[in-house]
């Protein structure tokens, strides 16, 4: 009997790091509703427990683990665990991030290494320590990247160094793996409702209206949006994609829609 609809991850085991809260944690979730055995890390211990207990609340399958993707030995242990736990690991996602306000001149180095270590480096870790215990071929590896990989923005160098690595990281990786039939992809949303980083950048109605009026379709997308693009690149009907940086973004990426409109009379 074939997987039902409704269960397109039945028997299938997820890995997702930086899963403690916001977009990750939601497709986590996500994975979990469509039938899929998750293992969720991050730095916080309690809150990964957390995380994971939101699974398990709801009916799923769950572990939470603690690790810093910057430290490729804890990665790979935790790695092992949910080897060890669930079984071969058929879905790779690595989305921790860090970001803060700066220009470039305002910054540190220290402070720009610290997001090039959690986006890129732990992004290279998460995937490199990964091989080794995935359910190949057919294994579905995915990274979250941003708008920022291609659109230089003010006073977010860092985040656009980094993000930008790890599109080619992505691009190289499905050349590297594809043999071995491993496909790897990126997500990059657009602005998100309900997270921390619109919180941060959008803190006023005034603010959210003027950042919808630039998105093509004028909204923020949900976290659902982006669980969902995760979902198909998962499954089977994704199967020939591979390399590629699939944008959930409204039109975002397009630039700045805010003198479109459609006449009047059309």
């Amino acid at each position: 009997m074939g997987v039902t609809i409704e269960k397109p991850l039945e028997g299938k085991v997820a890995f997702v790091a930086g899963a403690s809260s916001g977009i990750n944690l939601g497709i986590a979730q996500h994975f979990a509703r469509c039938g899929a055995k998750v293992a969720l890390i991050a730095r916080r211990a309690e809150m990964i427990a957390e995380a994971a207990k939101s699974i398990t609340d709801a009916g799923g399958e769950a572990i939470g683990l603690t690790a810093d993707v910057r430290d490729y030995a804890g990665v790979e242990a935790t790695l092992k665990q949910a080897h060890d736990t669930f079984g071969k690991i058929d879905i790779v996602l690595s989305g921790a991030a860090g970001n803060f306000v700066a220009p470039a001149l305002g910054m540190s180095s220290n402070g720009f290494k610290t997001v090039v270590d959690i986006d890129l480096i732990g992004t290279f870790n998460v995937l490199r320590a990964s091989f080794q215990f995935l359910n190949r071929p057919g294994a579905s590896l995915i990274s979250i990247t941003a708008g920022q990989a291609v659109n230089p923005s003010l006073y977010q160098a860092h985040v656009c160094a980094a993000k930008a690595g790890i599109n080619m990281l992505t691009k190289c990786l499905a050349m590297e793996w594809g043999p071995a039939g491993v496909r790897v992809n990126a997500i990059s949303p657009g602005p998100i409702e309900d997270t921390e980083g619109m919180r941060r950048l959008a803190p006023s109605d005034e603010a959210e209206q003027r950042i919808k009026s630039r998105i093509a379709l004028r909204d923020y997308g949900t976290k659902t949006d982006i669980a969902e693009a995760a979902i198909f690149l998962a499954t089977e009907s994704a199967k020939y994609i591979t390399g590629t940086i699939m944008n959930v973004d409204g039109g975002s990426e397009l630039g700045d829609a805010g003198g479109s409109a459609i006449p009047d009379g059309f």
